[in-house]
Order: structure tokens, then C-alpha cells, then sequence
């Protein structure tokens, strides 16, 4: 075994490591070469000529379908734009440090024409420099494009019609904000999130639930109609947003979705698990105890094994955070891994990773523990070392 491996240049032996597969943990070494994972072996000792990752775990790369950590990097602070270009390099390389080797880029399509509230058409331009950047190779991790289509807006159909199959559109996300329902039930809430990040006065936050409202009702259901079409276009899975009550999730699956992103009470999460959607809920969420908006709290839906995947939603290291939090409520590490990995995985149709297994993507993250919290020490992703 060790002269077969001597004179490989490219291959690299990971020794003396906790391996978290789908159904076990256990001690050994894993081995990989041209980006492929090519060797599993279960031992107590360490492996000749590797690695010593001193005991820490190693686990298949996170998986990260929802994401609002891009549009951070473009909008810093309210009304500064970024370079995009620079915006996309810090997002990719702010993932990789998480243990993200797969990212589902949200962005939102839709704009609103009102001056105010920020929704301006950018997901063609900054998809096009994504994938130009990915081509040059300057990017760590997989990248692929998550479209979340806003129904209350005036320009969905015009932005869907620049996106073709070519452009790596693999989740499209159903969305409602229409204020007094979903998310946002509770006004007050909404008028907080909204006036604090984007300067409203009061006046002008009723203008802007009032042009809202018209926008659902004139656009609303063609809207809703085109998004379903349009993600069937694209070969791209289709996801529901913010569902509440049991009735939105059964329209949700006449619609073909089969993965639920925030739903926002128990109500819905129990339906989901009828209808055989998958739910995802927000590590943030899960780490503070609760929703920002006052929905339901993912330890609850945790409790009720109603929670199938996590997103880092909003803070990217929350996402390894969430699932050694799941490992301890669950008492199980391998499921617990499987929601930021094997599930997100299966939930959007990649079948060469989220688990380690041979032949699978050498997706890789070596994970220790400093006083019982994950600490990232490792990234590999298809092979190349990047974080």
C-alpha cells in the first residue's frame, strides 16, 4: 500500500482522523487524489508518510443552499455598492475559511421601481462576473446559481428571461413578502427590519407597504405561475419560502416543490413531512435560540424531527457551528453532519458529494473541537487544498 501511493504527487493521505461517514464515526485514513476520494481505511494507528490530523474530525464539505452572505459583500452598508468583482473573491473566500465547498449564490430577481427600498435589478450582471471568474479558475469553491424570485415586484418575468440552462441555475426559490403574511405577519416587525436598513421615515414606510400591496395584487399570482414555468426552464429545483400554514404548503406541492426554506410554523413543518418536502431552516435561528422575525424556532422543529437541512442564512461559520449543536441534541453525529452535507446534496440532485465515500468529490473539512465548539482547521475542496 505505501509503495503503491509513494509517487503520487497529487495524492494526499488525511491519518489519525475521526472519518464522519453517513452512518458512523469512527478512526482511520482517508486518501484522495485528482479530486476524488480513493481510499477509506478504519484503523487506531496512523497511516506512514500522512497527515496527522491529531484526532480531529473529518467530515464531506458543507453544502449551503441559501445564502444572503453575497448581497452583504455587494451592499456593505446601506447605499454602498462594492466592486463586484472584489464583492465575489471575499464571499468565496469567507465561505471556503467555513468549511463551505458548495454554494448556492442567492440572488434575488424582481426589482421594485420605488426609490427606496433598495430592490434593484443585479442578479444578471453579477452572475455573468461569478461565472467569469469561475472559468478563470479564480474561485475556491462550487459555485451555483440560487434565483430567488420575488412574486411582489414589477420586473420577475423580464429578469428570468436572461437566464438560460448554461447559466447553472440549480434552486429557485418561490417568494411572497407581501407584507401581513409569511416572514413578515407581524407589521412591526417589518417596519423595523425595513426602516433600519434602509432609512425610512414612517410616512415612507406606509408608501412602500402600500405600493407592495399593489404590486400582489397586479402582479402576484402571473408572477407566481411564471416562476414555476421558468424553474422547469432552467432544470432547477423549486423551493417554497416562508410557508405558514398548511393549506400554502399543499399549493407548494402542486407546484413540484420539494424543499421548504424557512417555514415559519409548526403547522407547515408537519405538513411538509406529508407532503415529503424536505424543510431547511437558518443556523442563526438554531444557534440564538430563535427567529428574528418571531417564527418558529428551529430547535423546536429539531425536537420534533422536523428539520432536515441548515443554511447559514446570513452568518456563513454558523453553519458548522449548527450542525455540531444538532450532534449534541441529537446525540447523533452523523445525522447531524448529514444537514449541512448529505441532505442539501440530495435535496438539489449533486450525487458526486456530501458524503465521504470512494469516488465521491473530495470535498473536505477537517473540524476540532476547542472547548466543545467546532474550529475549522482544514478545507479541501475536489482535492485542492483551500482553507
Amino acid at each position: 500500500m505505501e509503495k503503491k501511493f509513494e509517487d503520487a504527487m497529487d495524492l494526499q493521505i488525511l491519518t489519525n482522523a475521526k472519518i464522519v461517514t453517513s452512518d458512523e464515526v469512527f478512526s482511520g485514513t482517508l486518501i484522495h487524489k485528482n479530486g476524488k476520494i480513493i481510499d477509506i481505511q478504519k484503523s487506531s494507528t496512523s497511516f506512514p508518510g500522512g497527515v496527522d490530523v491529531f484526532g480531529d474530525f473529518l467530515i464531506p464539505g458543507l453544502i449551503e443552499l441559501h445564502t444572503d452572505n453575497l448581497e452583504r459583500h455587494l451592499e456593505p452598508r446601506p447605499k454602498v455598492t462594492w466592486p463586484h468583482r472584489t464583492a465575489i473573491l471575499a464571499h468565496d473566500a469567507e465561505l471556503a475559511s467555513a468549511g463551505i465547498t458548495t454554494v448556492f449564490d442567492a440572488m434575488r430577481i424582481g426589482s421594485i421601481d420605488d426609490g427606496k427600498s433598495g430592490y434593484v435589478k443585479y442578479a444578471r450582471s453579477v452572475s455573468k462576473e461569478l461565472m467569469s471568474l469561475r472559468q478563470k479558475g479564480a474561485l475556491k469553491i462550487s459555485h451555483f446559481l440560487h434565483l430567488r424570485a420575488e412574486v411582489c415586484s414589477e420586473t420577475l418575468i423580464e429578469e428570468f428571461s436572461e437566464f438560460n440552462e448554461n447559466d447553472r441555475v440549480g434552486l429557485v426559490s418561490l417568494m411572497d413578502h407581501t407584507p401581513g403574511q409569511r416572514q413578515f405577519r407581524d407589521l412591526e416587525a417589518l417596519r423595523n427590519y425595513v426602516q433600519k436598513k434602509r432609512g425610512m421615515t414612517d410616512q415612507e414606510f406606509v408608501k412602500h407597504i402600500e405600493h407592495l400591496f399593489e404590486l400582489r395584487s397586479k402582479f402576484g399570482d402571473a408572477h407566481e405561475e411564471a416562476t414555476v414555468k421558468e424553474a422547469a426552464r432552467l432544470g432547477a429545483v423549486l423551493a417554497s419560502h416562508d410557508d405558514t400554514t398548511s393549506d400554502q404548503v399543499k399549493t407548494s406541492s402542486k407546484y413540484g416543490v420539494r424543499l421548504a426554506e424557512f417555514p415559519t410554523t409548526l403547522e407547515a413543518a408537519r405538513e411538509c413531512r406529508k407532503q415529503n418536502i424536505a424543510v431547511m431552516m437558518g443556523a442563526p435561528n438554531l444557534i440564538r435560540g430563535g427567529s428574528h422575525s418571531g417564527n418558529i424556532a428551529a430547535q423546536e422543529l429539531a425536537a420534533a424531527n422536523l428539520l432536515d437541512i441548515v443554511s447559514s442564512d446570513y452568518v456563513p461559520y454558523a453553519l458548522v457551528s449548527s450542525a455540531f449543536m444538532l450532534a449534541e441534541l441529537w446525540h447523533d453525529i452523523p445525522r447531524a453532519i448529514a444537514t449541512v452535507t448529505k441532505n442539501p446534496a440530495q435535496a438539489v440532485g449533486l450525487t458526486d458529494r456530501g458524503t465521504l465515500a470512494l469516488g465521491m468529490n473530495a470535498d473536505i473539512v477537517r473540524v476540532g473541537l476547542v472547548d466543545q465548539k467546532p474550529v475549522v482547521r482544514g478545507v479541501w475542496s475536489r482535492g485542492r487544498q483551500v482553507a
